[in-house]
């Protein structure tokens, strides 16, 4: 199954009738495996800011998270796996897999919960394969 595949069929998927308004796979190097066409542009510092969060949990909390110069507030992840950001009606989730970065944003009508499950399950599914 190809990166993209995963992003259009796994990540951009309904979800009790919301899907996400964007999403993406991203290597741990910064190079974009897959993503949504309305997936932000993605600066070098934004990823590095986003790596140095998941090896230094709480980095990002006092500056924001930052996605094609979009600041997320920084909420509950879980320590050096998952990041998840909110602005306004809306957010982000990031999911940390041994090679990858999972992103998924999302805005009213999906919860921050719809977008956790999306992003986290098939994170976990592509830990377990190894990647």
């Amino acid at each position: 199954m190809s990166w993209q595949t995963y992003v259009d069929d796994h990540l951009m998927c309904d979800v009790d009738g919301n899907t996400l308004t964007s999403a993406a796979i991203v290597g741990l190097d910064g190079s974009v495996w897959a993503q949504a066409p309305t997936f932000p542009q993605l600066r070098t510092e934004e990823v590095s800011a986003i790596l140095k969060d998941f090896d230094e949990p709480g980095t990002l909390a006092p500056v924001g998270l930052y996605l094609g110069g979009t600041k997320y507030m920084v909420i509950q992840g879980e320590p050096g796996v998952v990041i998840r950001g909110k602005k306004g009606t809306g957010g982000v989730t990031v999911k940390k897999t041994g090679q990858s970065m999972l992103f998924g944003i999302y805005d009213a009508p999906m919860t921050p919960g719809q977008c956790n499950t999306v992003v986290e399950r098939l994170g976990d599914y592509l830990v377990e394969q190894g990647y």
